[in-house]
């Protein structure tokens, strides 16, 4: 079997070697090298040809993102963030993913600090030597502005019942096709909750961003938060995230707990909890690009249930597994690609009667 050959781009020699040999337990990865700054890592590329690149954002001589950038416009290669565990950091991971980075990871705390970060670097890495790079098209001026003001200007015409929920889940390449969605959505919509695989402190700030580009209003779920119509909840780093039936509306609760999937939040546990919470035929439900199989089982529930479900398709997927499962278990109802899903949630979101007749189908 060919092995993942790693490079790892850090400036701290510590976390150089800490990387290594957390990748280095996995016989299925290679560290074929390292390097302390973005021009020796330049020359390590062209000699070694890895197949995956790990990155700090703030190094000497040239900022991470300055490099990532150059590396996507002239030796596009799938790559892992490793960002501080701050604001600042938090802000440039996300930069980072924006610029085509497959995946960030906090680095450690201190300065012999690994924990559990070994297994997650180790399932990262795998998750990125199977990324589809696409060229990525220039940014017009202000697209967030000029979406947002669009969707703010057309808003929902009907408005939803008060059961009416939008779940999504998504992992590797899901910040951007998330972004994708939520930006092209108008004001008015049910409720939306989310389960996206991201590091603590990272979902903070992915929501922030969010909020600033969206019709409505978007925030880290908080427990006990109520969905609202024009509100959308992202799961917490290291909570799960389930939906809880308060009458004739939904309680966020945010909570701890064993993994799924390897993953906390896990989207299955918010699929099973709204499934449980008697959502399934007021919901429409989504899996979107990710490594792995977490949300399968809870969308065919769902759909068992009544909801209206979908996933993302292959061609625009980053990684095409998440998807995959949920397509093949019978979970997703349709493949819808990317730049469609925001089209396909609005016109028209499905009624408790379209739901269950598809659902039947």
């Amino acid at each position: 079997m060919k092995r993942i050959r790693v490079l790892i781009v850090d400036d701290s020699a510590v976390v150089r070697k800490l990387a290594t040999d957390a990748l280095s337990a996995d016989p299925e990865i290679e560290v074929v090298g390292t390097a302390g700054d973005p021009y020796v890592a330049r020359d390590r590329i062209k000699q070694l040809k890895p197949d995956v690149l790990t990155l700090d954002l703030e190094m000497p001589r040239m900022d991470g993102l300055t490099f990532l950038r150059i590396l996507m416009e002239q030796h596009p290669l799938p790559v892992v963030i490793m960002s501080s565990l701050s604001q600042r950091g938090s802000n440039y991971a996300l930069e980072a993913l924006r610029l085509g980075a497959c995946d960030v990871l906090g680095k450690p705390a201190g300065s012999y600090s690994f924990g559990d970060l070994g297994p997650q670097l180790i399932a990262r890495v795998k998750a990125a030597a199977s990324v589809r790079l696409t060229p990525r098209a220039p940014a017009a001026s202000s697209p967030e502005k000029s979406l947002a003001s669009l969707v703010r200007a057309n808003p929902r015409s009907t408005p939803p019942t008060a059961r009416q929920v939008i779940l999504l889940g998504a992992s590797t390449g899901g910040t951007e096709a998330l972004r994708a969605v939520l930006t092209r959505l108008p004001a008015g919509l049910p409720p939306i909750a989310i389960v996206q695989h991201i590091p603590p402190v990272f979902s903070k700030a992915f929501a922030d961003r969010l909020r600033e580009q969206c019709a409505f209003e978007v925030r880290e779920a908080a427990d006990g938060d109520r969905l609202e119509p024009g509100l959308a909840l992202i799961a917490p780093g290291n909570f799960h995230l389930m939906l809880q039936c308060h009458g004739t509306h939904y309680r966020a609760r945010v909570t701890g707990g064993p993994q799924v999937w390897h993953q906390r939040p896990a989207v299955d546990v918010l699929f099973k909890s709204a499934a449980d919470c008697g959502a399934g035929p007021h919901a429409v439900a989504g899996v979107l690009t990710g490594m792995g199989k977490d949300g399968a089982e809870g969308l065919l529930r769902l759909r068992e249930l009544g909801a209206v479900t979908f996933a993302q398709d292959e061609a625009s997927s980053v990684v095409y597994g998440m998807p995959r499962a949920a397509w093949e278990n019978g979970a997703a109802q349709r493949q819808i690609p990317l730049g469609r899903i925001a089209d396909f949630l609005v016109h028209p979101l499905p009624s408790i009667t379209e739901s269950s007749a598809l659902a039947s189908a």
